[in-house]
């Protein structure tokens, strides 16, 4: 895993959210390199995890080209990778682990 990621999940997990993944789409056919989610406790979790990953990914250059913030879900989108925090109600509901398992692989 490379060090971007390991620095997302430590900042996810030491700021208390749950269940965090990181799937590796390097080899599909999808828009982003990698997905990183994480499970918020609530709305303000939520939202205190996102301003906690702004704080601390900024000043590493980490551009953050576009957040939709919603009590259930906020999408951030870094580029290359998305990290969607995400209720667990939601998580539950959508299951985007499996959406993105079930994605094909790039052919050469």
């Amino acid at each position: 895993m490379n060090t971007r990621l390991e620095n997302i999940k430590k900042i996810l997990d030491d700021k208390k959210a749950e269940n965090i993944e990181i799937i590796d789409l390097t080899s599909k056919n999808y828009i982003v390199d990698y997905v990183v989610i994480a499970t918020t406790l609530n709305s303000k979790h939520g939202f205190a995890l996102l301003n906690y990953l702004k704080t601390e990914l900024k000043p590493t250059g980490e551009e953050f080209v576009r957040v939709d913030e919603d009590d259930e879900w906020t999408i951030i989108d870094l580029g290359d990778m998305f990290i969607h925090l995400m209720s667990e109600k939601y998580r539950n509901k959508y299951s985007l682990e499996e959406f993105l398992s079930e994605l094909p692989t790039i052919e050469n």
